[in-house]
């Protein structure tokens, strides 16, 4: 039941952050709380649990990469949160094991009308790097009757990236 608080808190902060618009549930499964979302900067903490660990007992890269993802992605959206993003490319540099609680600092370096490009870097509790990575995103129309926490609504429209 500890990871069902996990994962109301982690929902309710996106939305009373930003009012987000969008209900990831593997973002909410994960336990991600964004912290900010405003200006092209976005901060979300995290803390694995168990079943978020490799053999080694530290953060499994896939959480780390989506950690990197999503914070690269919200803040190309917090320029223009009406707007989706998809992950075009993402290049990622792993430096350190990433254990204990975190925390991902992305940044919209640049944007066009269609694109966006964007960093982010994941800290441990003692402020050192762990990950970080660069990342393009498209800019996205949301489908129709899109609302916010309506995980029930299932897949939208194919998404194209061309």
């Amino acid at each position: 039941m500890a990871n069902d608080a996990v994962s109301a808190a982690a929902l309710n902060s996106w939305e009373r952050l930003a009012g987000f618009g969008v209900d990831i549930p593997f973002v909410r499964h994960l336990g991600f709380v964004l912290t900010q979302f405003a200006s092209g900067q976005s901060e979300i903490t995290y803390t694995a649990q168990a079943e978020h660990l490799n053999s080694y007992g530290v953060t499994h890269g896939g959480a780390v990469m989506t950690l990197l993802d999503v914070s690269m992605a919200t803040a190309a959206r917090s320029d223009v949160p009406e707007q989706g993003v998809v992950t075009i490319e993402m290049k990622t540099s792993f430096m350190q094991p990433a254990t204990g609680p975190l925390v991902a600092r992305g940044t919209l370096v640049q944007r066009t009308a269609t694109l966006a490009f964007t960093q982010a870097t994941i800290y441990d509790a003692k402020g050192q790097a762990c990950a970080s990575a660069m990342g393009t995103f498209k800019y996205m129309k949301r489908a129709p009757g899109a609302v916010a926490g309506d995980s029930q609504a299932g897949p939208s429209a194919p998404i194209s990236t061309d």
